[in-house]
């Protein structure tokens, strides 16, 4: 019993060393300065910027509705530019989904030189800087961009689209961007798919839009609501992408975050915000994992 003791203790002792760069790492890095954030949105603006250490609720007032009318006000306008950023974020998920989804089945179905040819080509944006390709995406969609100049020449229109600075070119620039996180959670899902339960679907009886949704879509969940996830966080709090492609006409709660803390340095309303984000991040985190806890139980339930 001693000696099963000891084994046991170094096995704990090797795995707090093994655990212990990465604790570390997201304590310095990640929970220190989130628990600076959630301390600076309950404290009271500065005159000049900065922050007085007086204990003030009215940020959250401001965007949630408890506003004292006096010092602070409530606006709608919060409100709207957040559920806009929830509706834009939503839209870059659905259509990433959409493109992501088939071009997993045909790069998986692929000899191997090839495959690992296209997954070079997926990967192949981060080698060059966000800001340029942005600002590529100017030069495409602006009315005398290639895509106008495309809609032109083959007669589907007869002036030049307004495209540029408006939420569909922020949704377009949001979509490429988050394509490469998208696809390979999906790809991941894709590749592991049993063929032989295809064929058994098949040998059954079943269409293929029947085996589409009962085989493939439960099979590949993991990998869609993975992407998803993926892509959905740093798209409700993005703020690169519509400040190149939305101009001044299209507001995130990202960029509001943005102004906030430069240019109107109001640390603590700021602050409010992001965590007013990282809440609803966790909302959604959480609906999802007990969604998936829940499917488990079913499952073994109905293994037993």
């Amino acid at each position: 019993m001693a000696r099963i003791g000891k084994i046991t203790l170094r096995r704990r002792v090797a795995l707090a060393g093994l655990l212990a760069p990465v604790t570390i790492f997201l304590g310095i890095f990640f929970l220190a300065p989130l628990g600076l954030m959630a301390v600076y949105s309950l404290l009271e603006p500065g005159l000049y910027g900065g922050v007085e250490w007086n204990y003030y609720h009215w940020n959250y007032g401001r965007i949630l509705g408890w506003a004292d009318g006096l010092m602070e006000e409530f606006d709608l306008v919060y409100l709207y530019i957040f559920m806009k950023s929830l509706k834009l974020a939503f839209l870059t998920v659905v259509i990433s989904l959409v493109l992501c989804y088939p071009v997993a089945f045909w790069v998986s179905r692929l000899p191997d030189r090839r495959k690992t040819f296209f997954l070079f080509l997926i990967t192949l944006p981060f080698f060059a800087s966000l800001i340029v390709r942005l600002y590529a995406w100017i030069l495409i969609l602006r009315p005398s961009g290639a895509f106008n100049h495309l809609l032109l020449a083959i007669g589907l229109i007869d002036k030049p689209l307004d495209i540029i600075f408006t939420e569909n070119a922020v949704v377009t620039g949001m979509v490429y961007v988050m394509v490469p996180f998208m696809f390979l959670p999906l790809y991941a899902s894709v590749e592991k798919l049993d063929k032989s339960l295809l064929e058994a679907s098949h040998d059954l009886g079943a269409t293929r839009v029947q085996t589409f949704f009962k085989v493939i879509v439960p099979l590949t969940m993991p990998g869609i609501v993975g992407g998803s996830i993926i892509v959905f966080i740093p798209s409700l709090g993005n703020f690169v992408v519509p400040d190149v492609l939305g101009g001044a006409k299209v507001m995130m709660v990202g960029n509001l975050v943005e102004q906030q803390f430069l240019y109107a340095r109001n640390w603590p309303f700021g602050a409010a915000l992001s965590m007013i984000i990282m809440a609803t991040v966790l909302v959604f985190l959480l609906i999802y994992v007990s969604v998936t806890l829940r499917r488990d139980d079913q499952d073994q339930g109905l293994n037993i």
